[in-house]
């Protein structure tokens, strides 16, 4: 069994962070450790708003420095960290992350460059844009950054597929050993379809699923995303096999959410997607 230790946000209510990651990691056999950088009545996209709060600076070092007491550290294999609560929540990460791999040297980190997106109601705190520029991408072995997060890691303008390959290879070229483009938008090669760019140094992979018209669109795919694949890459499954079981699964989850007609992921509705996708599009190889 494989053990991954999941730092991001918490919503009570809903599908987000942790809330969406945890429980599709599990039903994929993996044994979750999450820790919570803030804990919110539910995301940050309601009109009517949310309660909660950031947790306080040392409290992630403070569980880590418990779980090193016990000594399970060294049974870690990955590390994912998401929506980060301040900038001094990120540099715990990093220690943390270290502290995992001196245990386990084969421990993985995957980073979901979480940087907001303020004209859809998701704000992270100042600093945090800059840690994850800085130092989370030189610290990762995985990145898995939307199109807007990538533009601003490699401080670029994408509009098309050429320009966000060679986006994606700076980052392999500063040490990322795979990066993982969750939605191309605007650089897609069909606009129409939603579309996903695997990079690695073996090659760049294409793979697409439909986009469905929903009222208000569905919060927490990313963390899905991310979610799943490490999941399936833990599971033992190759970067491609992976890449398209997780495309597979959260197209699954989506067409549950629509015909649902709901606003927060239907994961517990299209649960056994995740451990037996139906796998419809395969990854394009491409030139």
């Amino acid at each position: 069994m494989k053990r991954i230790l999941s730092i991001q946000s918490h919503v009570v209510f809903g599908c987000a962070g942790n809330s969406a990651a945890v429980f599709p990691m599990r039903r994929l056999g993996m044994e979750v450790w999450p820790i919570n950088t803030v804990q919110f009545s539910n995301h940050t996209q309601y009109a009517a708003g949310w309660r909660g709060m950031a947790m306080p600076a040392g409290h992630i070092s403070a569980l880590c420095e418990g779980l090193s007491n016990i000594e399970v550290l060294a049974h870690c294999n990955a590390v994912l960290s998401g929506y980060l609560g301040s900038a001094e929540q990120g540099d715990e990460i990093l220690t943390v992350v270290a502290a995992v791999k001196a245990a386990n040297p084969a421990a993985v980190y995957f980073c979901d460059p979480v940087m907001g997106h303020p004209e859809k109601g998701c704000i992270v705190a100042p600093g945090v844009t800059r840690f994850l520029t800085e130092k989370a991408l030189p610290a990762a072995d995985i990145m898995a950054p939307n199109l807007l997060e990538l533009e601003t890691l490699c401080d670029v303008h994408l509009t098309d597929l050429t320009q966000t390959r060679a986006a994606a290879h700076q980052l392999l070229a500063r040490g990322v050993k795979m990066v993982l483009v969750k939605h191309l938008g605007r650089a897609a090669r069909e606009p129409g379809r939603f579309e996903m760019l695997l990079a690695t140094p073996e090659g760049d992979y294409l793979i697409d699923r439909p986009l469905y018209e929903f009222a208000r669109q569905p919060v927490g795919v990313g963390d899905l995303i991310s979610a799943l694949m490490l999941a399936n890459l833990q599971a033992g499954y190759d970067a491609v096999s992976a890449f398209e079981r997780t495309n597979a699964a959260v197209d699954a989850v989506l067409l549950h959410t629509w015909r649902a007609d709901a606003y927060e992921l239907q994961l517990i509705a299209a649960q056994e997607v995740f451990s037996a996708p139906l796998i419809k599009a395969r990854a394009e190889r491409l030139a």
